[in-house]
């Protein structure tokens, strides 16, 4: 079986036990080798409420991937809040808890989103 078999049977099992709703939506994230990107997805709806990544952000100069997901994570939190939403489930994909990823969620959560 090939790395992009294994990488969509990852992501299918992580998707199979999470569903998005309109009070509790899904935070999914993507990371490519530049950016990061995350959005809050209403599966019963079928939409996206809310879609940031590191392309939004302003012209700072932050230093590092991990920092830079961070603040990620508190943009995100930051449209959510616009949009009334407090309490999300994370959807991680196919990728591990740890470097970026868990800088986007570090990052919702001190914007004041809940897990």
């Amino acid at each position: 079986m090939n790395r992009n078999k294994q990488k969509i049977r990852r992501q299918i099992r992580t998707r199979a036990k999470i569903k998005g709703t309109g009070a509790r939506p899904r935070l999914s994230v993507f990371k490519s080798n530049r950016f990061v990107y995350a959005q809050l997805i209403n599966d019963e709806a079928s939409e996206t409420i809310v879609g940031v990544s590191e392309k939004h952000l302003k012209e700072e100069v932050i230093a590092g991937k991990i920092a830079k997901a961070k603040a990620v994570g508190i943009l995100l939190a930051k449209k959510a809040k616009e949009k009334k939403v407090k309490k999300v489930v994370f959807d991680k994909g196919s990728y591990l808890y740890h470097g970026r990823i868990s800088g986007i969620a570090q990052g919702a959560r001190e914007g004041g989103l809940e897990f």
